[in-house]
């Protein structure tokens, strides 16, 4: 609690208390209302962390600091380094120690502790407690970051009796104990940092590409297997292009936890430590856009294999969704590794959301738009939608905008925003789609001709293996200026057009073959003169009446003739799939012309 809110101040005032006691006795924190009160709030903290290992104790600990020199991530280092000094300067005696308490740093704004007469230490630095303009005292940024040197003027010295000497205890002190004279000390430094810890920067160094190599190597092959396990296409190449920014991510960990180990001068430790996060955090958003592309293209290819088309929008848009997110989490991380305040920073970004709000009205309608189509599903990727004036397909629906590919190779940007009012004829949700047309035959075709070709026609449709059999029309239709007309009307049940096309091409065909077996002759549109002479004979031909079984007959022949032509076609025994595109020279069956 680092002061008292101004409403309660001010009610304390109507209350007759004075703002000033408000202040001074109720704003202040007791943990660090004199320097004896910070003391041993430090002291109890590193006591408590030393038993419990709670990390929460350090957190406490290092609060006694003004860290503003140093940084809060040192927070630990000196608070270690602080507890070794005092361990080697005295043991604290609460009831006769020169700490002056709340009544005796009344009017006080900073006091020394050390140097000191009743201590037989001669350092060049110095600890002191300043009080803050809240009233609070902490331990000095100067002391924060010359402690360090003290403990180094101190180490070769013997704890003091009854203290527990946190050097011992010290991963970072330990292993500074453990190396020999030679490599350490002020005589044994380049750029202010000893032998050993050159030598355990290199460690370091190699230890980092180490563990990425080994990560990297184990996480690829987990990569691999979850992928063969989901069913999809597994891309060596896109794989490790997408785990490479995961084994720096570990390096930069190694690093700074062994930077950590080393104990560092607090300067060196700052700007080594420092650009190691930002340079994991780079790496660690890198990887995770990394990652999320990858995943994105497992799940869009085992979305190929499902019946809905509603994972193949939500997939890209739930993609974009996380890369926004994951580029948040980075400038938040980045800042707060920069020692940049994130608490003023979110509070702006909250009052300048409204702002910003209004200010990109049209981009909130279009996101609100994305969502609106994302639930109605008034029409899914690669459907064939008409919009107002726009036709085309599907191709990718974001959050601003929905993407069509017209016919014409075009591609229209439709806003998400006029979707929620636009009509949209899907096509693509036709469960058949419809043909309709007419076949002209002769003049001089004969009844049983007709009939057999019209049911030949019928029984062609009733085979065929995209053609809807429950209900067609194929019959006499029209006498026409220059032709008998048949009306085929056809329903295809195909996933696509082209698919559509290469079976109606298919019917043709077959209707062509049919009409050659009956002997029916197509009509041209012609016109032909007759001179008409009394002595002719009134008809030069004439139909006989049929009998009960003529129609019955001729419809037999036509149903044979169409099975005569269907009983050898591939597609009897195996249905065909959608239309495929390939590059040329089509492979050819057969031994072909060879040079001898």
């Amino acid at each position: 609690m680092s002061s008292l809110p101004r409403y309660l101040v001010f009610m304390l005032v109507l209350l007759g208390g004075s703002p000033l006691l408000a202040q001074d006795e109720l704003a202040v924190n007791p943990d660090y209302e004199s320097p004896r009160a910070t003391v041993k709030t430090f002291l109890t903290a590193v006591i408590e962390a030393d038993k419990t290992g709670d990390a929460s104790a350090w957190q406490r600990a290092a609060s006694c600091f003004d860290l503003s020199s140093v940084g809060k991530d040192q927070g630990r280092d000196v608070a270690e380094d602080m507890k070794a000094v005092l361990d080697r300067l005295e043991f604290i005696d609460w009831d006769n120690t020169h700490l002056p308490d709340k009544d005796g740093a009344t009017n006080l704004t900073r006091f020394t502790y050390f140097p000191n007469a009743k201590f037989k230490v001669v350092a060049p630095q110095r600890i002191e407690l300043t009080k803050s303009e809240e009233g609070e005292w902490r331990f000095s940024a100067d002391t924060a970051n010359t402690i360090h040197d003290f403990y180094l003027h101190v180490e070769n010295r013997q704890a003091v009796e009854g203290v527990v000497d946190i050097a011992a205890k010290s991963w970072r002190l330990w292993l500074r104990s453990q190396m020999p004279a030679s490599l350490k000390g002020p005589q044994h430094t380049i750029l202010n940092v000893e032998y050993w810890q050159w030598i355990g920067l290199l460690l370091a160094i190699f230890a980092g590409l180490v563990f990425d190599v080994i990560f990297r190597f184990f996480l690829r092959a987990a990569i691999g297997r979850f992928i063969k396990q989901q069913g999809a296409t597994e891309n060596i190449e896109q794989i490790r292009f997408a785990i490479r920014p995961i084994g720096v991510v570990i390096a930069a960990v190694t690093w700074v936890l062994l930077l950590k180990l080393i104990g560092l001068p607090p300067s060196a430790a700052r700007i080594l430590v420092g650009a190691a996060k930002i340079f994991g955090i780079l790496a660690g958003t890198w990887g995770a856009w990394r990652l999320t592309d990858l995943a994105g293209e497992v799940l869009i290819d085992k979305a190929k294999h499902t019946d809905t088309k509603l994972d193949d929008v939500l997939i890209p848009l739930l993609r974009k969704t996380l890369k926004i997110f994951i580029i948040a989490i980075g400038l938040i991380y980045g800042a707060d590794a920069l020692n940049i305040p994130i608490g003023p920073l979110l509070a702006s970004l909250g009052i300048g959301g409204v702002a910003f709000a209004f200010a990109a009205k049209d981009t909130v309608e279009n996101f609100f738009g994305s969502v609106a189509v994302l639930l109605d599903r008034p029409f899914e990727v690669g459907d064939w939608v008409v919009i107002g004036s726009d036709e085309g397909t599907v191709e990718e629906i974001g959050f601003r905008s929905t993407r069509i590919r017209t016919f014409y190779n075009s591609q229209i940007t439709v806003p998400n925003s006029n979707l929620v009012k636009a009509v949209v004829d899907n096509y693509g949700r036709r469960e058949y789609r419809r043909w309709k047309t007419h076949i002209g035959v002769q003049y001089d075709t004969t009844p049983d001709q007709l009939v057999a070709f019209t049911e030949g026609i019928r029984e062609l449709v009733r085979c065929h293996p995209y053609t809807r059999k429950d209900y067609f029309n194929v019959f006499l239709h029209e006498f026409a200026d220059s032709s008998l007309n048949i009306l085929i009307y056809v329903f295809w049940k195909v996933p696509d057009w082209p698919t559509e096309l290469r079976e109606r091409e298919r019917l043709f065909i077959d209707i062509v073959r049919l009409a050659d077996q009956i002997g029916v002759q197509f009509a041209f549109p012609t016109q032909t003169l007759h001179l008409y002479r009394e002595e002719n004979a009134p008809y030069e031909q004439q139909h006989q009446p049929p009998k009960p079984t003529t129609d019955g007959d001729a419809g037999t022949e036509g149903i044979r003739a169409a099975q005569r032509i269907i009983a050898q076609q591939t597609w009897q025994k195996e249905r065909p799939g959608k239309v495929e595109y390939h590059e040329g020279p089509t492979p050819i069956g057969g031994d072909g012309d060879t040079e001898s």
